[in-house]
């Protein structure tokens, strides 16, 4: 057997798809990073920005109009399945993102190129505008970077 590669010093995540179940993952893989004391920055661009918007006038979270990759439906009936299925939930997930200390980067160019801006982002996720030169300079050399 060969020497045991060292594990990465810290996750850098490109939140760039716009459906539901991948950004679900991408906050999995996050909170879980962070749970083994691991820094993480979430970097949302383009339509996974929409995950981060405040809720619309009908009460749901941008999230919950999020399609699916493997069929019809949306990421709030997803959601309600997950929660059934006692899977973490969105929201879950996000929370403990939040209390673990993840940065939450959004990509001020994937909101422009969606028309959206900064006063549409929820104001309880400590959401921080940069680019790709801000992801860039946060990641870690002794890091690893995901991008879904």
């Amino acid at each position: 057997m060969g020497e045991a590669a060292e594990s990465p010093d810290k996750l850098s995540i490109v939140v760039y798809d716009g459906h539901f179940d991948k950004v679900h993952y991408a906050l999995v893989m996050g909170s879980g990073a962070a749970a083994i004391g691991r820094p993480v920055t979430l970097f949302f661009t383009m339509q996974a920005s929409q995950a981060l918007m405040k809720p619309g006038t009908d009460g749901q979270p941008g999230w919950a109009a999020m399609p699916l990759t493997d069929g019809p439906g949306t990421g709030g009936e997803r959601d309600r399945d997950y929660e059934n299925r006692k899977v973490a939930t969105f929201e879950e997930l996000l929370s403990a993102c939040v209390a673990m200390g993840v940065r939450f980067l959004v990509c001020e160019m994937g909101l422009r190129a969606h028309d959206m801006d900064r006063a549409q982002l929820r104001d309880d996720v400590p959401v921080e505008e940069g680019g790709v030169v801000t992801f860039l300079t946060d990641a870690s050399r002794d890091g690893a970077i995901i991008f879904i």
